[in-house]
C-alpha cells in the first residue's frame, strides 16, 4: 500500500491506496499532521510521497521523519510520467503537476485541461503527446470575496451562500453574483478558448468549491475532488526502484 501526503494552504490529506484504489483519506492540519502516524499504523503501507505548497512546520517535519517506511519528497528533481515543459520547475507548485498526472492517467492520449478550484484557481494543460506545457493562477473563491471586503473602504464582508441572481439587487448580491458568475465565466472562457485550439479537449475539474456550468460544456468535464492524490500516487509508482 503506498502512503499520499498531499500538504496544501489550507489544510493536508493523507491518503492511503491500494495500487490505484483509495482504501481512506483523512484531512489534516497543514501545521501539525497530528494524524500521519496514526493511519500509518491502521495500515501495511509500503512506501510514501509528500508534497506540499508550504514551508512545514518543526512538528510536521517531525512526523514526517519517523515515518517507518521509505519517503519520496517530490520536487523539481523527480522523475515525472510526463513532459515538463515548464520552465521554472523550482516554482511550479507540486500540487499542480500532480493535478496534470492524475489526469493524464486516467485518460492518455488526450488533450486536457486540468482546472483546480482551491485557495486558487489553477489551470493547466497536458496534451495528447504528454507533455505539461504550463498554466495560469487566478484568485480563488474565498479569496475574491475577502479582496472585495479588504480593499475597500465600504464593501461588505459576504459569503457564498446565500441569495444568487442573475444580475444583483442590492451590495451582498451584487458581489455574491459578481464573484460567483465571474469565476463561471471565467472557467467557461478558458474552456471554449482551449476547445477552439483542441477540438478533442476534455476538462478535469477538481478541488473543493463546485460551480455550475452551461448544459454544452458539461459533457467534457470531469469532477474528480481526488485527482491531485492520484497523481501523486502515480509519481510514487514511477518511482518505486529509486525509493
Amino acid at each position: 500500500m503506498n502512503l499520499i501526503v498531499d500538504i496544501g494552504n489550507t489544510v493536508a490529506k493523507i491518503a492511503v491506496f491500494a495500487d490505484t484504489r483509495i482504501v481512506e483519506v483523512v484531512y489534516d492540519s497543514n501545521a501539525g499532521l497530528e494524524h500521519l502516524l496514526e493511519v500509518c499504523r491502521r495500515y501495511s503501507c509500503d512506501k510514501a510521497i509528500v508534497a506540499t505548497v508550504i514551508d512545514l512546520s518543526e512538528q510536521a517535519l517531525a512526523q514526517l521523519a519517523s515515518l517507518p517506511v521509505p519517503l519520496l519528497w517530490l520536487d523539481e528533481k523527480t522523475p515525472l510520467p510526463v513532459e515538463n515543459l515548464y520552465e521554472t520547475p523550482r516554482t511550479l507548485g507540486y500540487d499542480r503537476m500532480a493535478a496534470v498526472v492524475g489526469a493524464n492517467e486516467q485518460f492518455p492520449g488526450r488533450d486536457l485541461l486540468v482546472i483546480d478550484a482551491g485557495t486558487c484557481i489553477t489551470y493547466e494543460f497536458i496534451d495528447a503527446m504528454g507533455r505539461y506545457h504550463g498554466g495560469n493562477i487566478s484568485p480563488g473563491l474565498q479569496m475574491r470575496f475577502k479582496a472585495l471586503h479588504q480593499f475597500t473602504g465600504r464593501l461588505p464582508s459576504v459569503s457564498a451562500e446565500g441569495r444568487l441572481l442573475p444580475m444583483g439587487k442590492d451590495t451582498e448580491t451584487a458581489i455574491r453574483s459578481g464573484v460567483l458568475k465571474g469565476i463561471e465565466y471565467e472557467i467557461s472562457g478558458y474552456i471554449m478558448a482551449l476547445k477552439h485550439k483542441y477540438p478533442e479537449l476534455l476538462v478535469f475539474l477538481t478541488g473543493g468549491d463546485d460551480f455550475s456550468f452551461d448544459t454544452n460544456l458539461k459533457s467534457i468535464i470531469f469532477a474528480d475532488r481526488f485527482l491531485v492524490l492520484k497523481g501523486l500516487n502515480r509519481i510514487l509508482n514511477y518511482n518505486n526502484d529509486r525509493l
